[in-house]
């Protein structure tokens, strides 16, 4: 084996640049490990745990880039070196291409913009809310995509934000599409009469996407962080938002997302409904129904549901499907069959979040008892993520599985290894899968993960089972994935792809339910 670390002084690169880097370069025959990250304490912690923290790495700042590699030679650590900076150098080619000019600071990015009114912040935790802060004191609403924000540091930037009519989206917020501009992780949709506000990355996409697959549109999609519902920040910006919505001419329809919010959040954002002039749709997954009908709102109990109600609120003569058609029954009829007597379980792998919680909370209501890493019921959390056990549904980007590596939505191929894990297991009955398309996404998420795909499917059947494979889609055809190229990549392969994440589940649900005679 042979091993290099190289420490780049003030060389800033972004997070999600060099996640992806790193796996395209994990990817290459005779590479061991390889790293690039900015020097932060988690990143160094993660070169320890691969021995090569050297003397230099350990005094590097969050400003220095680190370059780590093992490989099988020495020729192949140069091959590889130079490979990683072809590509930086490209991509900052390309940026002076395009004329994008380089900051260092909030001051220095409003003098090459001086008409600028919001920041997207993604830097260390530590550092996030003093940037946030630094460009509220301009002016500007924050998009905070930085997590490892204390609670306390987004109740000032959040309450800093509304008293000065400003937004704060965040921390650890994923997905907004303003003024037509997607966000980070958001998919292309028309637009329309919808305004969304959610404390949810992939339950706003997955909302976005339904209404756009209806032939209907959005005006805002505002994203709120997760914990803006918690009982300490006390709905600040989804409050901020609907207000913002309500003001709004274009927005005809409101859809409000989350999961549970706190007792005391939920009566101040239903009490702020009640008062709005405008129709609302409230998707609380696990929400409490009653409480938000009597608050004059109409209640969605999953994310496609609320996109179907909210756009059947905007035209009432809209035409929409709901039921499992008879073709699907047939299908799930004959995959049954090919089932063994050990088969029994469901074993959801997801790269979205909400999309886990949506599972969850669908296969909860079907009787059936189900363990997650994401559950907040103590008798639902699943004790150790490296093992499942009966119904497991695993969100592959919750910080246990993502901590030194890139979130799946960007990388996908890390679920590789748990699908043959779970392929292997014979009480697996059928695989969940999610596939992210959209801006921020992988370019090829289907096409990366295909070969694991059919390598699952071939190793159940050298063990006399057979493999249902179950996936959903989340994505416009206007994304930049193809979404009828990927999803003919699954069908290839004999993997049944659903129209919603919900039927997905349902489905997955149904191949494990025992017969009643």
């Amino acid at each position: 084996m042979a091993s290099k670390v190289l420490i780049e002084r003030n060389a800033y690169h972004d997070s999600v640049t060099l996640m992806s880097l790193s796996s395209k370069m994990n990817s290459i025959e005779g590479v061991e490990q390889a790293v690039i990250s900015m020097a932060t304490q988690m990143n160094k912690e993660l070169l320890a745990n691969i021995g090569l923290l050297t003397d230099e790495a350990k005094v590097a700042t969050a400003n220095d880039l680190i370059i780590a590699l093992i490989t099988d030679t020495d020729e192949r650590v140069e091959e590889v070196m130079e490979l990683i900076y072809t590509e930086l150098t490209a991509k900052k080619e390309k940026k002076g291409k395009e004329n994008n000019q380089t900051a260092k600071t909030i001051n220095s990015a409003l003098n090459l913009m001086p008409s600028a009114n919001m920041a997207i912040i993604s830097v260390p935790g530590k550092y996030a809310a003093r940037e946030a802060n630094q460009a509220l004191k301009k002016g500007m609403h924050v998009m905070l995509f930085s997590d490892n924000v204390s609670i306390e540091d987004e109740k000032v930037l959040k309450e800093t934000g509304r008293d000065n009519g400003l937004f704060v989206m965040g921390p650890d917020c994923g997905t907004a599409i303003i003024n037509r501009s997607g966000l980070c992780f958001a998919n292309k949709v028309s637009e329309g009469g919808i305004g969304l506000v959610a404390a949810s990355g992939t339950g706003l996409q997955e909302v976005t996407v339904q209404i756009d697959r209806l032939g209907f549109g959005i005006t805002q999609a505002i994203g709120t962080g997760g914990r803006d519902l918690h009982e300490s920040i006390g709905g600040i910006m989804m409050l901020q938002g609907l207000k913002a919505l309500e003001n709004d001419e274009n927005t005809k329809v409101i859809t409000l997302i989350s999961k549970p919010p706190a007792p005391s959040v939920q009566d101040k954002i239903l009490t702020a409904v009640k008062k709005c002039k405008k129709p609302v749709v409230v998707c609380f997954l696990d929400g409490d129904a009653k409480a938000v009908e009597a608050a004059g709102a109409t209640f969605s109990p999953t994310l496609i549901d609320a996109a179907r109600k909210s756009v059947k609120i905007l035209d009432p003569q809209a035409v929409i499907e709901t039921e499992i058609t008879d073709g699907v029954q047939r299908w799930i009829t004959a995959e049954k069959a090919k089932l063994k007597e050990s088969q029994q379980d469901i074993r959801g792998l997801f790269c979205g979040g909400t999309l886990t919680a949506e599972a969850l909370s669908i296969i909860r209501s079907t009787g059936k008892t189900v363990k997650s890493n994401v559950a907040k019921k103590v008798e639902e959390k699943l004790s150790d993520i490296t093992y499942s056990v009966g119904h497991t549904l695993l969100d592959m980007g919750d910080d246990e599985f993502t901590k030194g590596k890139p979130h799946p939505m960007i990388e996908p191929s890390l679920r590789n290894e748990r699908i043959l894990q779970e392929a292997k297991d014979p009480k697996t009955a059928v695989l969940l899968l999610d596939f992210e398309l959209g801006f921020g996404a992988h370019d090829d998420p289907v096409g990366v993960t295909l070969d694991t795909i059919k390598l699952a499917r071939d190793e159940a059947a050298q063990a006399g089972r057979y493999l249902p494979i179950v996936a959903y889609i989340c994505g416009t055809f206007k994304d930049k994935q193809d979404y009828q190229q990927q999803q003919k990549k699954l069908q290839s392969v004999g993997v049944y792809v659903a129209d919603s994440n919900e039927m997905a589940t349902r489905i997955a649900a149904m191949l494990v339910q025992k017969e009643v005679n």
